[in-house]
């Protein structure tokens, strides 16, 4: 996620895409709690570039928690929800994604994370709220942690730390975005067909870390440009590379393009921890990662750099494109 202070383009249609996304058996399941899931977790990455992650050890409750506080503020008053807009991006948002025109079928709520309080500056008033979202997070970012490192081991990497450290300093820019996909109101019900909720994009970050409801519209796209439909399963996360790993990594793990589609009839609720660098942070290959003698696929650029570039762009263009040799 990206600010800008961009004027704002025409806004792009809420239709459908033109390739449904079949049902898709496949999706890599790495389960934490078992020795080797740190070469589990570099083949999915390599493969896909997401996995489903289980045996992770955080409480149904503790989710389901953060969920119904989430749900309560999206069902109350539209005047109530406007109060907690605060400077752009951050606070809610309704339809809108980003500054270039980009729409969707979801409302959400989009907050900074930094420091011990974190939400210090998020715009709910109510306890309750804060203290699922402040525990939340705090499990979510020790998981955040465990799976980099274990990535760095399935890497060979000397230093276990090496993916950790960057995203988890006291300057790391650390994202939370909660999203509601609402039913469809009349006469939008009775088109029996689905909407774009999210549109078709990679992830700037490092790794999002992403929770859901019981509810189906999470697709991703294969190396062959076709798309899936990510079956939902609310106890567990679903782990998804993004640009900046991509060339830490050389392009060994890679970033993968995902979208969402709101059908309508069920609401879906998605939590989702991007884990970023600091701003100034130099963002190019690794020498641990990469063999002798291997080039370095992409030239050096600053986190800042990459969201003054994002920020021209489109939700589904190639951002990292314009940083390869």
């Amino acid at each position: 996620m990206v600010a800008s202070t961009s004027p704002a383009l025409e806004p792009i249609p809420l239709l459908p895409p033109p390739e449904a996304g079949t049902h898709f058996p496949g999706v890599p399941v790495v389960d934490l709690s078992h020795p080797g899931a740190g070469e589990s977790i570099v083949a999915a990455c390599q493969d896909f570039g997401f996995f489903k992650l289980t045996g992770h050890g955080i409480p149904l409750h503790l989710m389901q928690r953060l969920e119904s506080a989430t749900l309560e503020f999206f069902h109350s008053p539209q005047a109530e929800k406007e109060k907690a807009n605060t400077a752009d991006p951050f606070g809610y948002g309704n339809k809108r994604i980003g500054p270039n025109g980009d729409v969707g079928w979801l409302e959400y709520l989009l907050f900074p994370v930094a420091g011990d309080d974190p939400f210090s500056r998020a715009p709910m008033a109510a306890s309750s709220f804060r203290s699922a979202l402040a525990e939340y997070l705090r499990r979510v970012k020790e998981l955040a942690r465990e799976v980099l490192e274990l990535m760095a081991e399935g890497l060979n990497c000397k230093e276990r730390k090496i993916f950790s450290n960057l995203v988890m300093g006291e300057q790391s820019e650390g994202i939370i975005r909660l999203n509601h996909y609402p039913e469809f109101p009349q006469p939008e019900k009775q088109l029996d067909r689905s909407l774009t909720g999210f549109g078709e994009h990679t992830d700037p970050q490092v790794i999002s870390v992403l929770r859901s409801n019981d509810s189906a519209g999470l697709q991703i796209a294969l190396k062959d440009g076709s798309w899936v439909s990510v079956p939902p399963d609310h106890q567990s996360f679903f782990i998804i590379v993004g640009d900046s790993l991509q060339v830490l990594t050389n392009g060994r793990l890679r970033s993968v393009r995902h979208r969402v589609m709101a059908n309508g009839v069920k609401c879906r609720v998605s939590m989702i921890y991007f884990l970023g660098v600091a701003p100034g942070e130099k963002i190019a290959p690794l020498g641990e990662v990469m063999e002798e003698g291997e080039q370095s696929k992409y030239r050096e650029f600053t986190w800042n750099q990459y969201k003054k570039a994002a920020c021209r762009t489109r939700l589904g263009d190639d951002r990292l494109g314009q940083f390869e040799k």
